[in-house]
């Protein structure tokens, strides 16, 4: 089964420095085949059996006892994770025109209702909610007034790990050319 491990907090402002060749190198460790990262903010696909939340388990405690603090994980198999970058509508892109960011939701969070949690500025934000997911637009030009800027300040942050929609669309191509 292929999955992707996705590191919340790691190599952001010089915190939580984490090489990418040592963290590959970890996961082989765990057991787990064909290990990619992919760019340097914590986005590890591989293969292996084992059901995600066993997984979760074993790989947290690996990552803090290697590399001396705690990360938190979402884990996503390979047929969501593609199916929530084909909902990511196609003009949307994180781009000199706009932003556009996927927040990987943890489970105590995940449900549509989640929307009405953001502190979103309407005909400013942009939002749709996905399985695992709430995928958030603005324009670069918008981006001052956007609530996106509240979003650290808000219980919520603390339940997901955010990536730019190019980078979840390369994330969902590494997976589907695994086998």
């Amino acid at each position: 089964m292929i999955h992707l491990a996705l590191l919340r907090g790691i190599n952001v402002g010089g915190k939580n420095r984490v090489e990418m060749a040592r963290l590959r190198a970890l996961f082989e460790s765990l057991g787990c085949a064909d290990v990619r990262t992919f760019i340097a903010s914590g986005n590890v696909v591989f293969n292996d059996a084992r059901a995600s939340a066993q997984l979760r388990t074993l790989i947290e405690p690996a990552i803090s006892d290697e590399f001396g603090f705690d990360a938190r994980i979402v884990l996503r198999e390979r047929a969501p994770l593609v199916s929530l970058a084909e909902s990511i509508p196609s003009a949307w892109k994180d781009d000199s025109t706009m932003r556009c960011y996927v927040m990987f939701l943890w489970e105590a969070v995940d449900r549509p209702a989640v929307v009405d949690e953001l502190p979103i500025k309407p005909g400013i934000d942009d939002i749709v909610y996905a399985p695992g997911a709430v995928i958030w637009r603005v324009d670069r030009d918008k981006l001052t007034r956007s609530g996106m800027a509240k979003l650290p300040s808000t219980e919520l942050y603390q339940q997901m790990t955010i990536r730019n929609s190019n980078t979840v669309r390369k994330l969902a191509d590494i997976m589907r050319t695994m086998s």
